[in-house]
């Protein structure tokens, strides 16, 4: 059975701001409403790898859990980029974008999205990993990258859809759609289950 026709009896609610997550959930065919919530997406300190990233997407959880229905089924998600054992999240201002993509050219990083399912009896998370590896980049080529696109909104200060990684990434291990923000195919199946769970 498919997914969309398991999920009928749900109103399924993407809680996230991104409009990469929105599209990627469009593409798995899947009935659903977006909307977002403000978390603080700090986290522990002795959090490492996708412990991070599920723990921010169960405190955005949190945060609209109040406004569940009894037939929705929410799902909020967080990617965080790892490279030389530092989290890199979204930059702040041009200078930390700056600064990230240097520390990502010429090397490979994770991509690392945890997501949470929930509806008002359970929750669900998991996340996705994939290695991506970037060419080394020319000074001309970060700052104009920084200048004309829109780095801010985006983990490790780069959208894997747009220029930089058309001319920068050399070979992704793993979901290239995870780097964009969601793992489609672990979603799809992690859904399938929650919901015959």
């Amino acid at each position: 059975m498919l997914l969309k026709d398991v999920l009928h009896k749900y109103s399924v609610v993407l809680v996230s701001n991104s409009p990469r997550r929105r599209e990627l959930l469009k593409g798995l065919e899947i009935n659903f409403t977006s909307t977002s919530v403000n978390t603080d997406e700090s986290y522990p300190i002795e959090l490492t790898g996708s412990a991070i990233p599920i723990h921010i997407a169960r405190e955005k959880a949190k945060a609209y859990s109040r406004q569940l229905q009894s037939n929705t089924l929410a799902i909020t998600a967080d990617t965080v980029v790892l490279v030389d054992g530092e989290v890199l999240g979204k930059p702040r201002y041009a200078e930390e974008a700056t600064a990230m993509l240097r520390k990502l050219s010429g090397k490979t990083h994770e991509v690392i999205t945890g997501v949470c399912l929930f509806t008002q009896q359970k929750m669900h998370t998991f996340a996705g990993t994939s290695h991506v590896t970037f060419r080394a980049l020319s000074e001309e080529e970060i700052i104009h990258y920084v200048k004309l696109y829109t780095p801010m909104d985006k983990a490790g200060s780069y959208g894997v859809q747009e220029w930089i990684g058309y001319i920068g990434i050399e070979h992704i291990s793993g979901s290239y759609y995870n780097v964009m923000g969601l793992p489609t195919a672990l979603l799809y199946n992690e859904l399938l289950a929650f919901v015959r769970s």
